[in-house]
């Protein structure tokens, strides 16, 4: 089988449930060889974020260089990019490299309820990184800060991902974890939508599920499927992750990126 090289761009996570470490484990389940440039360390664990340090723009940059010169990519995703400068570094790397398979995870908060970035980044965000996103996969509190209005159920899904949509991704999937009933995220490709649905599992076996599908679907775009198949392959993924998740923290629970090869 071919190697398919997947880059993640995002934070570290100490207690290795999210960023980082959530995205290497995932690329390297689904078939792909997972490279990182890490743009922040975080302190945390299952119950919440004790730290942020930033890493240094110009250093992201190297990262990114090192990689770019000698193995290269098929697909990369960013994760949390904790500033402006972080953020206009990673873009410049995006475009001086030519990546066109690109995922952007647009994290802005963690899940505790911790602020991630600060305001002066989502017009970076919009204005810099999601207009080169192939998929953009906002959570519905990201949604709502990206298409400014509220959300309360899937009409409205629709109508924010429109919104992001304009904002020059090719493509958009609102995750509609944050809703009740059933787990539907839908997909908007500028002329349809798409919805996926299963069934909603306990909200504390959470962490991490976001760094962790947009990793999948970032990998299975590298293996050569459609966005609507790497979408639908990751949402089963992340399903399967989810219902064995690890319970060995006092706060949330830690999905299993193993659960495919275990559980099939």
């Amino acid at each position: 089988m071919k190697i398919v090289r997947v880059l993640t761009i995002a934070g570290s996570d100490s207690c290795g449930g999210a960023g980082i470490q959530a995205d290497l484990k995932t690329i390297t389940v689904l078939g792909g060889y997972g490279m990182s440039v890490i743009t922040a360390l975080t302190a945390q664990n299952t119950l919440g974020v004790q730290g942020i340090f930033a890493v240094a723009p110009d250093f992201v940059e190297k990262q990114f260089d090192s990689v770019m010169t000698d193995i290269g990519v098929d697909a990369a995703k960013t994760g949390m990019l904790t500033n402006t400068g972080i953020l206009k570094a990673v873009a410049g790397m995006v475009r001086k490299y030519g990546i066109e398979k690109l995922v952007v995870d647009p994290v802005m908060v963690a899940k505790g309820g911790e602020a991630l970035i600060t305001g002066e980044v989502r017009e970076a965000l919009i204005g810099e990184l999601i207009p080169m996103a192939v998929v953009v996969t906002p959570n519905i509190p990201e949604a709502e800060v990206l298409a400014e209005m509220k959300i309360t159920s899937v009409h409205d899904m629709k109508k924010a991902a429109r919104v992001i949509y304009n904002c020059g991704a090719k493509n958009v999937v609102v995750k509609g974890g944050h809703l009740t009933g059933d787990a539907v995220d839908v997909l908007y490709d500028g002329k349809k939508f798409y919805t996926f649905s299963s069934e909603r599992i306990d909200k504390k076996d959470t962490h991490g599920t976001g760094c962790t599908f947009s990793a999948a679907i970032a990998t299975l775009l590298a293996r050569g499927k459609s966005v609507i198949e790497a979408v639908e392959e990751a949402k089963t993924y992340i399903t399967k992750a989810i219902k064995s998740a690890h319970n060995i923290g006092a706060g949330h629970r830690l999905i299993n990126h193993l659960a495919p090869i275990f559980i099939g």
